[in-house]
């Protein structure tokens, strides 16, 4: 059958901001083909977690603000402690922050160009630590959203880190 060729039974996949939107539709959709999941949210992704183990596959919840990176190499340590291994990594948690350009805070910079920017590449490089020990590799997939590319009068002159 086909869909065997695309089966991912017994892998592990860690999807970060997956509460809602195409996050919670990745775990959704990696659990469909067999991986068990592992969420990073600021919350706890509730209903994902409920769908989720309804498909018969296994979720681990870790909360954490991924715009502070000291704590990403021991989220995804818990990961292989509970599972074992890690397989893929989605990087899909992003924030946009609508403000003009000469209202623009400091802040509001930084937490942009950290959740969007600098933990895709912590989180990346926690995993493939992990996929190079594992000797079996992995698979990395960085997410954007259509935001990426939209303007608005209050974010027209900022471009969107998440363009890539």
């Amino acid at each position: 059958m086909i869909l065997d060729a695309f089966s991912l039974q017994g892998k592990v996949a860690v999807v970060s901001g997956c509460d809602t939107g195409l996050g919670q539709g990745m775990a959704l959709g990696l659990a469909e083909a067999g991986c068990d999941i592992v969420g990073i949210n600021i919350v706890e992704p509730v209903e994902t977690i409920e769908r989720v183990t309804a498909l018969g596959r296994r979720f681990l919840s870790l909360t954490a603000d991924l715009r502070q990176i000291d704590g990403i190499p021991q989220l995804l340590e818990r990961a292989v402690a509970e599972f074992g291994h890690i397989d893929i990594l989605v990087n899909n948690a992003g924030l946009i922050r609508r403000e003009d350009a000469l209202a623009f805070s400091e802040k509001d910079w930084d937490d942009v160009m950290n959740l969007n920017i600098k933990s895709v590449f912590f989180m990346s490089q926690a995993a493939a630590k992990h996929f190079i020990a594992q000797g079996s590799g992995g698979k990395i997939i960085n997410i954007a959203s259509m935001l990426s590319f939209q303007g608005g009068s209050a974010c027209r002159r900022i471009p969107h880190p998440k363009a890539r």
